[in-house]
């Protein structure tokens, strides 16, 4: 210890005093040296005794006010007096030895009036106060969580924030370890996504099983933070042996939420004994809250983008599918027109080149009807379909396009009926049904589709069906075709199983899938009058059976082909209404072809001038008739639509029989009031047998 100052050193209990006080206390000259320091100045400030004494006292002052502080202890030199703590509204920082600061309260007590050339400084770190350190312990907290919000805020990866919260937490609290774990979309299992000062066992990407008995299960089991004051002691799950092995004594876990529902948790651990309190506690919970919030907006927008990416493609395909079927219904009735030319009935080559372009046209019918489907702006179109043939077709597709490990096996009882659906759409849901299958077997196994009459209507389907239309008996049989997929791949849990129909719910890694397979298949099965159930066992694999109507009787002396020519009353007046000109002429040409007088207008305007035209050549007697059935585009070109035109035909002269034609959507037909008149539909491309059966549909009403 320093040389005690001249006529103090006999007094031994005056210098056990200073020793031991608990404010740092410090005698300084008048020129502003240290000349003596107790141990608790070199406690609070982090210097050794020997660094303060003889040093100046600006040492201790931070660097921002010391050149300020010289002219300060001068004129207080001047005029000495006694400053107790707490007399100053300003704050007072003292600079320590590694260039931190800390917050102090400084006592000034002038010696000179006794005879000594000294000032004696004492001084207490603020933080020492029970109320002030809380304070500063919110302030950190705060702070933190802003340095946080503007991550959640500015991170376009939600990543980031996974990798940032944790930093944060740790940093906040002063611990040593901060994880964060989400569920797996099976819920069966937690992934380390983030953390700090991970032990070896809980790596970014680990896997821990979602039960009681683990850290992070248990907290999800609770549904409420979770408070560890000391791991030895730990009985409510297991603690892993290398919690113990690496030192850690106390955590702190709360779980992380999404609109309600669990999916993961938040933890910190502590090598010190009972370290979170309610700050704690209070604190992580925000970063909690933060944490889930971000993670629900990250799902929300990749939700939203999904659905903008399909509405765009939507629109785009359903564009590109109404101009080509125009150009297919050219096409196709230019053929069909050409194929009755004695030109070329009598050749002995020309009828096979025209079969083969037409069969092409039909594929591209096809193709436009995909687009449509993917898009979801087509109108159903249920027919009689052979479901052993579409399944061996299909099968056949698969076998190429699979991997070459899966086995496809068809099954089709002999006496399975046809079902009543759209054909391209119940094969997009069987393919759609496959493609699952397939990710389901990685390493290959056996595809089963199956097929027979379903006989009483199952007590769990009966509810959905009768949603849908008119009650089955419950005790006769079911008017039903079972068509069922299985697969004997990985297999669903429970809680998977649940949401499987659920649209953008996916269980496969991004990228690899939009989540609405099943769903569209789903929505396809109640909009076709039937069902979808799946039934599945992690390890076992995976049934999905789509329940669907058989067809209606057909009504007696139901005339079928070219007989429903002979239904077409000749003579009829139709009145046809086309913007594209060639599409025009072919449907003209249709219709003169079943008998019937057609006047042919370019808009919706140029007819309504033309009816009435003729009803006031009807009403001043000079003769005329209107027509009898009005043949219209719903898309126009720019003026009025379809569906305006057949409103305003039908309100002033509701004689006239609408039919509506259209290569785009029934959604075009869905909107606006109109749409509650339930015109008949006729989709493009057509030929003139379909031309003549809607027309026969609409008269018979």
């Amino acid at each position: 210890m320093a040389t005690w100052p001249t006529g103090v050193e006999e007094h031994a209990v005056f210098r056990a005093l200073f020793a031991a006080s608990p404010d740092g206390l410090m005698l300084v000259d008048g020129s502003g040296r240290i000349c003596l320091a107790n141990p608790t100045v070199s406690q609070l400030l982090g210097y050794a005794n020997e660094e303060l004494v003889g040093a100046p006292v600006e040492m201790l002052v931070p660097d921002a006010i010391r050149p300020r502080h010289a002219a300060y202890r001068q004129a207080y030199g001047s005029a000495p007096r006694a400053r107790p703590m707490g007399g100053t509204a300003t704050e007072l920082v003292a600079r320590r030895r590694d260039g931190s600061e800390v917050m102090v309260e400084i006592a000034l007590s002038p010696l000179q009036p006794l005879g000594l050339p000294y000032t004696m400084a004492s001084i207490r770190s603020v933080a020492e106060y029970p109320r002030v350190r809380q304070a500063l312990q919110r302030a950190r907290y705060s702070e933190h969580l802003a340095q946080l919000g503007r991550i959640a805020v500015d991170a376009l990866d939600p990543q980031e924030v996974l990798q940032q919260a944790p930093v944060i937490a740790a940093q906040a609290l002063e611990v040593e370890l901060a994880i964060v774990f989400l569920l797996d979309p099976g819920r069966s299992t937690l992934r380390v996504a983030g953390g700090v000062g991970l032990l070896a066992e809980e790596g970014l990407g680990a896997v821990v099983p979602n039960r009681p008995d683990t850290p992070p299960g248990f907290v999800l089991t609770e549904g409420r933070p979770v408070i560890v004051e000391d791991y030895g002691r730990e009985t409510r799950f297991a603690v892993p042996a290398t919690y113990r092995r690496e030192g850690l004594v106390s955590a702190l876990s709360v779980p992380l939420s999404d609109r309600g529902r669990p999916v993961g948790a938040l933890a910190v651990r502590s090598r010190q004994a009972k370290r979170f309190g309610d700050a704690e506690l209070r604190f992580l919970e925000s970063v909690a809250n933060l944490l889930g919030t971000c993670l629900q907006r990250a799902q929300t927008e990749e939700a939203l983008h999904h659905s903008q990416r399909l509405e765009a493609v939507g629109q785009l395909t359903g564009g590109i599918a109404h101009d080509f079927n125009n150009l297919l219904t050219v096409i196709q009735g230019n053929l069909q027109v050409l194929a009755d030319l004695p030109a070329v009935t009598d050749d002995g080559f020309a009828p096979q080149l025209v079969a083969a372009a037409t069969r092409a046209s039909r594929r591209g019918a096809e193709l436009t009807g995909k687009l449509l489907a993917f898009s979801r702006r087509q109108m159903l179109q249920p027919a009689s379909v052979d479901v052993a043939a579409m399944m061996r077709s299909l099968a056949d597709m698969l076998r190429r396009t699979l991997d070459q490990r899966i086995r496809i096996r068809i099954e089709v009882a002999p006496d399975c009926p046809d079902v009543q659906a759209d054909p391209a759409q119940l094969e997009s849901a069987l393919l759609n049904i496959a493609i699952n299958a397939r990710d389901a077997m990685p390493e290959g196994g056996e595809l089963v589709f199956e097929a027979a009459p379903l006989g009483a209507v199952p007590p769990e389907l009966r509810r959905e069906l009768e949603e849908d239309g008119a009650p089955p008996d419950p005790d006769g049989p079911a008017r039903y075709v079972r068509i069922a997929v299985t697969d004997n791949g990985v297999g669903m849990p429970e809680d998977v199983k649940e949401r499987a129909f659920e649209p953008f719910f996916t269980t496969k890694q991004a990228g690899r899938g939009t989540g609405l397979g099943l769903s569209t298949v789903y929505g396809f099965a109640r909009q076709s009058r039937g069902a979808l159930a799946i039934d599945s066992t992690p390890g076992r694999g995976t049934t999905l059976t789509l329940i669907l109507p058989r067809p209606p009787d057909a009504p007696e002396g139901a005339l079928d082909g070219d007989a429903v020519v002979e239904t077409v009353p000749a003579g009829l007046r139709v009145l046809l209404v086309e913007d594209d000109a060639e599409v025009r002429a072919v449907a003209r040409r249709f219709l003169t072809d079943l008998r019937c007088r057609v006047v042919a207008c370019a808009s919706g305007e140029e007819a309504l001038r033309h009816l009435r035209e003729v009803a006031d050549r009807v009403d001043g007697g000079e003769g005329g008739e209107r027509p009898q059935l009005l043949v219209s585009d719903i898309a126009l070109g720019a003026g009025m639509r379809g569906t305006e035109l057949a409103g305003a035909v039908q309100q002033a002269w509701p004689d006239i029989a609408v039919l509506l034609v259209s290569g785009f959507s029934a959604e075009l037909l869905g909107s606006g009031p109109e749409a509650a008149l339930g015109w008949e539909l006729l989709p493009k491309p057509y030929d003139r047998t379909a031309l003549a059966r809607a027309i026969a549909k609409v008269l018979s009403r």
